[in-house]
């Protein structure tokens, strides 16, 4: 039996004919891979929340949630928060085992995006990845093969995959990583902050912590990082850098872990960064170590050919660079965007700003009654948890949020007000100015998506460099 040509590399993908490359036969062994790192990390995820009693805190103890607009989704009883987790516990084993697969990633997807969209408070950006990461995989054939669904529809089995299903999870893992290094080319960063006020107080950090006060290791820290990221992702598309740059970001990420209180998503990314590695890399591993070996001659070529339907290919295409040009897009957007954008938090959020402010507030609100003109000051901790306002605080968006709140349970008790704030915040280590017009009822104004919100007052204050 003839072995067959496969797709895999950075340069076959950008020949003359790289969108029938895109459709080209690809092993798919790389990608089963990912689809149990994937189902395993989700599955941690939710005992982690279990574990905790993080669905408790987050959603079931708070009497309002900062959920996203337009949306305004709201937490389910208690009963039904936690029955949602157990099946997404469940769902994620069935997405690592490969049954039900398209039933199981899709309702993944939509439980998982419910509850990321019932918080803003609780934005963390691997939390946007594994949504995004959710959602692709919708699509994606990852249950062809090395899965239960397998063994049950045979005649969808098969051993390769669309090259553009490989690219798509290599895009996507990579996203993050470059944009996390444009999102690090600000005054700020290059200054060494915030990395100067954490690591600081981190000086038991192993080796290197004893120079966690010395200003060239703040420096060298935050320019490493940056460049990392940078070039990360080219080191790992080429064969002769891939080893030592994957190396290099298993102990970047290592680090991370240990540092920073991140969750899992330094442990996920070491994972899924092996997508770059030939894509034919575990099912070679598994035959060294004894496993049956895959037969990928004509026969698997047959059974990949069979499951080929050109008609949908030109569809896919436009969908693929839809889907890039949005990934590409969102996290450049606060550029059209006046100020600095850890400050008016304008842009920030699915940008990939990850750990580049320390951030601080505090935030008095004041309701006028527009009848007789009588002002109350507001005792927050009636109505939101502590933790919330610790992550409201600094943040304008969430700050117009609550206001709006406000202003509907006054309505709901017949009196109809306005809601003014005193608000200030510190951003890496600055002094406190106020971050919002206190003149302004935020109930009459909006808040805008890509144009600036002219009741934020810009940042003034300079950074005071201590070396």
């Amino acid at each position: 039996m003839s072995k067959i040509e496969l797709q895999g590399d950075f340069r076959e993908l950008w020949s003359k004919n790289w969108r029938e490359n895109l459709f080209a036969p690809v092993d798919i062994s790389s990608i089963i891979l990912f689809r149990i790192a994937f189902g395993g990390i989700m599955l941690w995820e939710v005992t982690r929340y279990f574990k905790y009693n993080w669905i408790y805190r987050y959603w079931v103890e708070p009497a309002f949630n900062f959920s996203y607009g337009p949306f305004n989704f709201q937490p389910l009883p208690e009963q039904w928060m936690y029955l949602l987790w157990y099946a997404l516990g469940t769902l994620a084993v069935f997405i690592a085992i490969g049954f039900l697969y398209r039933i199981s990633t899709v309702l993944f997807f939509l439980g998982f995006t419910y509850t990321f969209l019932l918080e803003q408070g609780r934005y963390l950006n691997h939390f946007y990845l594994v949504v995004l990461i959710s959602f692709i995989l919708i699509f994606i054939p990852a249950n062809r093969y090395f899965s239960i669904d397998a063994l049950l529809w045979k005649n969808k089995k098969s051993p390769l995959i669309e090259s553009w299903c490989l690219w798509l999870v290599r895009f996507l893992i990579g996203v993050p990583y470059f944009f996390g290094a444009v999102a690090k080319i600000n005054p700020d960063w290059l200054q060494g902050y915030p990395l100067k006020l954490w690591l600081s107080g981190d000086t038991d950090f192993p080796i290197i912590g004893q120079f966690f006060t010395e200003y060239w290791m703040i420096l060298f820290m935050s320019y490493s990082g940056l460049l990392l990221d940078l070039l990360v992702v080219p080191a790992l598309l080429f064969k002769r850098t891939r080893l030592p740059a994957y190396f290099i970001i298993t102990l970047f990420h290592l680090m991370n872990a240990e540092m920073f209180s991140i969750g899992i998503f330094p442990w996920f990314m070491m994972l899924a960064t092996t997508i770059y590695f030939n894509p034919d890399w575990p099912r070679k591993l598994l035959n060294k170590l004894g496993s049956k070996p895959t037969q990928m001659g004509s026969q698997a070529l047959a059974a990949f050919n069979q499951l080929q339907n050109p008609k949908w290919h030109r569809f896919t295409t436009i969908c693929l660079s839809s889907f890039v040009a949005l990934q590409a897009f969102l996290p450049l957007r606060h550029w059209l965007i006046p100020g600095n954008v850890h400050w008016t938090e304008e842009g920030h959020r699915y940008s990939w700003h990850m750990k580049l402010r320390s951030k601080s507030g505090a935030t008095q609100f004041f309701v006028r009654n527009n009848a007789n003109g009588e002002l109350i000051s507001i005792n927050l901790e009636g109505y939101i948890e502590p933790w919330q306002i610790n992550d409201m605080d600094g943040k304008p968006y969430m700050i117009w949020n609550f206001a709006q709140f406000l202003k509907e349970e006054y309505k709901l008790m017949g009196a109809d007000v306005g809601v003014f704030v005193e608000a200030h915040a510190s951003l890496n280590g600055r002094q406190y100015q106020r971050i919002i017009d206190r003149n302004v009822d935020l109930t009459t104004v909006s808040l805008p998506l890509f144009t600036y919100a002219d009741w934020i007052i810009p940042l003034e204050v300079e950074l005071e460099q201590q070396r």
